[in-house]
C-alpha cells in the first residue's frame, strides 16, 4: 500500500469551503438603519422627559407620599392605594376648581376663535396698511407671558391703574375695583365674577392671534370663483359667508376648538401670574400646584393631574371619533 495524498470522496469533491462573510446590506436596509440611528436620540429624550415622568406621576397617584418622604422611600415598602383619588373626587374644592376650569376653558376657546375669525374676515381683502395691521395683531401672541401679565396688572391696579382712574373719573365709579382679587361684584343688579372675567379676557387677547393665523391661512386657499359666482347669482355678503366661507372653515375651526380647549384646560402660567388663583380663579392646574408646593402632598397632586389627563383623553377620543365618522360619511 502506497502512501499518497488522499483524494476527496465523491460527496465532498464538488464542495468548496468559503470563508464566512456577512452579506452586504441592501440600500433600503441601510436607509432603515440610518433612520433608526437618527431618531434614537429623540426617542431617548422623549422617554426620559415625557414617558418616564408620566409613569412616575401614575405611581405617585396611588401612593400616600409627601415631599418630606422622598428621601426615605423604598421600593420594597411601597403600598399602593386609591385613597388619593377618593379624597380628590369627594372634595368640594375639586368640583369647584373643575367647574371654574370648564367655564374658563370654554369661554376662552370660543372667545379666542370668534375674535380670530372676526379679525381674519376683516383683514381678508387687500387694502393699504393691511400688512402692518396684521403684524400688530400678532403682538399679543409673541409677547412674553411675563411682560403681558405685567402690563395688565399695571393697567388694572386698584391704586394707580389707568383703568380704575378712567372709571372713577369719567364713568362714575364709586371707587377703584380690585380686578385681580374680587370674586364677585354687582353691576346693574347682576353679580359678575370680576377676576374670572379678567383672566378670560386676557387669555382671549393673548391667544386670538393664533386662531387668526390658522383661519387666515385657510381663507387664502378658498377659490375666489365660488364667491364671484354666488355674487353674480345675487347672494348677499351674509349668504356668501354662511354657505361658502364657513363650510370651508369647518375643519380648521374644529381643530382650533380642540387644541384651544386642551391648552386652556391645563392653563397655569397666565392665571398664576395674574391672580395666583385668587378671586375665584383657582383652576385645576393651580390646585395641582397648591397641593404639591403649598401642602407638599405629592399623592393628591398626582391624582389631580391624572384626573385632568383622563378628562382631556376623553375629549380627544370624542374628537377623533367624530372626525373619523365625518370622513367616513
Amino acid at each position: 500500500m502506497t502512501l499518497g495524498t488522499s483524494r476527496p470522496s465523491h460527496r465532498t469533491r464538488g464542495r468548496v469551503r468559503r470563508p464566512l462573510t456577512r452579506r452586504p446590506l441592501t440600500r433600503s436596509r441601510r436607509d432603515d438603519l440610518t433612520g433608526r440611528l437618527l431618531v434614537s436620540p429623540t426617542v431617548l429624550v422623549v422617554f426620559l422627559v415625557v414617558v418616564l415622568p408620566f409613569f412616575a406621576v401614575v405611581a405617585f397617584g396611588f401612593l400616600n407620599v409627601r415631599l418630606v418622604d422622598i428621601p426615605r422611600i423604598s421600593l420594597f415598602d411601597l403600598e399602593f392605594t386609591v385613597d388619593n383619588f377618593s379624597t380628590v373626587l369627594s372634595s368640594t374644592v375639586f368640583w369647584t376648581s373643575f367647574r371654574t376650569t370648564a367655564i374658563y376653558a370654554t369661554a376662552t376657546t370660543l372667545g379666542a376663535i370668534a375674535a380670530g375669525l372676526a379679525v381674519a374676515i376683516a383683514l381678508r381683502h387687500p387694502f393699504p396698511g393691511r400688512g402692518l395691521i396684521r403684524a400688530l395683531v400678532l403682538i399679543p401672541y409673541v409677547l412674553p407671558i411675563v411682560a403681558a401679565t405685567t402690563i395688565w396688572k399695571t393697567l388694572l391696579n386698584s391704586q394707580y391703574g389707568v383703568v380704575n382712574a378712567f372709571g372713577t373719573e369719567f364713568l362714575g365709579w364709586d371707587g377703584p375695583i380690585a380686578f385681580l382679587s374680587t370674586t364677585s361684584q354687582t353691576f346693574l343688579g347682576i353679580p359678575v365674577p370680576v377676576t374670572l372675567v379678567v383672566v378670560v379676557l386676557f387669555e382671549i387677547w393673548k391667544t386670538a392671534p393664533l386662531a387668526f393665523l390658522f383661519i387666515t391661512a385657510r381663507l387664502q386657499v378658498i377659490p375666489g370663483e365660488l364667491e364671484e359666482a354666488a355674487s353674480i347669482d345675487g347672494a348677499s355678503i351674509t349668504q356668501r359667508f354662511r354657505y361658502i366661507v364657513m363650510p370651508q372653515l369647518r375643519g380648521v375651526v374644529a381643530l382650533l376648538i380642540l387644541l384651544r380647549f386642551i391648552w386652556s384646560f391645563q392653563s397655569f402660567n397666565d392665571i398664576y401670574l395674574l391672580t395666583g388663583g385668587a378671586g375665584g380663579t383657582q383652576v385645576m392646574a393651580i390646585k395641582v400646584y397648591d397641593e404639591l408646593i403649598t401642602r407638599a402632598n405629592i399623592g393628591t397632586a398626582a391624582a389631580y393631574g391624572l384626573v385632568m389627563t383622563v378628562i382631556l383623553a376623553v375629549l380627544m377620543a370624542v374628537y377623533v371619533r367624530a372626525n373619523r365618522a365625518e370622513n367616513i360619511g
